[in-house]
């Protein structure tokens, strides 16, 4: 049964229409019409990705968050009142709020604008990841909350959530020993930061393609790898996406301020936390590309040029 396929079968359970395959990459995203002439986000979620509970529990934490007030978009129960429905093909489904806007940007393309602007931007989602971080720490999660730990053994430990990216079959030469020794250093860092640094529920995936643009107001989606983790990881996973970005500089010193607004940070905690994601992403290709895929190398020197800026 092709993708199109799925999607219609599941947006029978909403009264609903798919329109566009928006993304097809951890879960199918569409743009689905309901009824009511709204429009909204249907999700075919990767088969062995993310459990029911752990589904129902992300959907639980983005209606906690646009309950507090924060720019995110909260589940939309089938006709029957349930958060999640099954397919005959076993895939799960949901659906929630479609929220207006343009991606920040897109992997692997510069960002629009100049220097000022992405500044302006970032410090504007500094703001918005304190504003989320807050809220989050002020939940009461319920017995039943079920996320992956992006903690220090998730990111570093002998079965990280992505993966062991030290042993990524395509380092070459000396680069395995580097990675491990990258690995060393953000583990004994993160171990330091463990002692004084709450786990709280973050997105864990604050990438271009996840903030949305509307105007002067930006929006958070895609909330398919929250889970338990460092708050910092996320301001981590924004500035590693923009690493080769001519204007890094202003953008991770805006995004800081931004951030600083609200909560405190120090500086070389974000940047170890811009290891730590760089590292992760190394080991998230390795079930997901073919061999032979540039993205692999790519995200592997991204990784080393993080290490080497930082690694004193």
């Amino acid at each position: 049964m092709s993708i199109e396929q799925l999607a219609a079968e599941a947006a029978e359970h909403w009264g609903g229409k798919p329109l566009a395959l928006i993304r097809n990459r951890e879960n199918a995203v569409f743009r689905m019409a309901l009824p009511n002439g709204d429009l909204a986000a249907l999700r075919l979620h990767r088969i062995g990705y993310q459990t029911a509970a752990a589904i129902e529990s992300e959907l639980w934490f983005c209606g906690a968050l646009a309950g507090a007030g924060l720019p995110v978009p909260r589940a939309l129960p089938a006709q029957n009142g349930a958060a999640l429905v099954v397919l005959q093909s076993g895939r799960i489904a949901s659906a929630v709020e479609w929220l207006s806007g343009a991606a920040l940007g897109e992997a692997g393309v510069p960002l629009a604008g100049g220097a000022k602007d992405q500044a302006a931007q970032h410090y504007a989602l500094g703001k918005l990841l304190a504003r989320v971080h807050s809220a989050t720490e002020r939940l009461n999660l319920p017995p039943s909350f079920d996320r992956p730990a992006w903690d220090v053994d998730g990111l570093t430990g002998e079965t990280p959530f992505w993966g062991r990216f030290w042993e990524h079959p395509a380092l070459i030469g000396a680069e395995q020993a580097e990675m491990q020794a990258a690995r060393d250093f953000l583990r004994s860092g993160l171990l330091a930061h463990a002692k004084t640094a709450p786990l709280i529920p973050i997105h864990a995936d604050v990438l271009r393609e996840n903030i949305l643009v509307d105007g002067k107001a930006l929006s958070l989606i895609d909330f398919d790898d929250c889970g338990l983790g460092f708050a910092l990881y996320d301001l981590g996973t924004v500035l590693s996406q923009n690493l080769y970005e001519p204007a890094f500089a202003e953008i991770r010193a805006a995004l800081i301020d931004g951030y600083q607004t609200l909560r405190p940070v120090e500086a070389r905690m974000v940047d170890l936390f811009t290891l730590a994601r760089s590292l992760a992403s190394v080991g998230w290709t390795m079930p997901r590309l073919a061999p032979d895929d540039p993205i692999m190398r790519s995200h592997i020197a991204r990784a080393l040029l993080c290490a080497g800026r930082i690694i004193q």
